[in-house]
């Protein structure tokens, strides 16, 4: 361990934070894109059907020729890897936010409008912080699958972990693959860990003790 450490260290601290960087801006770009766009979807149900099933479609892609299918419009390093994987979260999010918010009890609803909301007051001050939950397992899955995903960046010159654990199979060097996994793992483990006490905070203490 200590040897492997000695010999890649440095190497693993630069890896790992690009595994974060890239991970941390697709997922960012998926709850800015995702999170309005589920709240407008619950305004048109038509129209959300077709676009979940789009969303859903595009997700059926495989992570490695959606990165190859970047490349020509992109060419390759970071961009192309974190526009890839920004299309991956998307569904989730998206999904458990129009979920979210569709399920919250209409008699609430009705209570906020006979208070005198606006139609946006009573998203912001009813309906999301009652949905929270739903939407937040909707993050938190999505963090897990970019984190893992973004592991494939390596092929067209992302960065990441991947290049350790890609280096390990093709030199047949197990450490390297260890190496690579274990901290992939980890940022899964953390960023699930994390985004779970995000979700304890914003979430309404009436709705977490139900």
């Amino acid at each position: 361990m200590n040897a492997f450490l000695e010999q890649y260290g440095s190497q693993l601290l630069l890896k790992t934070w690009e595994q974060i960087y890239i991970s941390a801006i697709a997922l960012i770009l998926g709850v800015l894109v995702a999170v309005p766009a589920g709240i407008i979807l619950t305004r048109f149900p038509k129209t959300a059907k077709l676009v979940i099933g789009l969303t859903s479609m595009l997700q059926t892609i495989p992570s490695l020729a959606l990165l190859a299918m970047m490349i020509p419009f992109f060419g390759i390093g970071k961009l192309p890897a974190i526009l890839a994987l920004f299309v991956y979260s998307l569904l989730p999010i998206l999904r458990n936010t129009y979920i979210g918010l569709d399920n919250v009890d209409p008699v609430l609803k009705d209570s906020a409008k006979g208070m005198g909301m606006e139609p946006v007051q009573s998203i912001f001050q009813v309906e999301l912080p009652l949905a929270m939950p739903v939407i937040m397992t909707g993050i938190r899955l999505s963090a897990i699958y970019v984190i893992a995903w973004a592991t494939l960046a390596s092929y067209i010159g992302a960065g990441g972990l991947g290049d350790l654990i890609f280096s390990g199979l093709s030199l047949f060097q197990p450490e390297l693959i260890i190496g690579g996994t274990i901290p992939v793992i980890l940022l899964s483990l953390v960023s699930d860990y994390l985004l779970g006490l995000l979700e304890k905070h914003i979430t309404p203490k009436q709705k977490r003790e139900v």
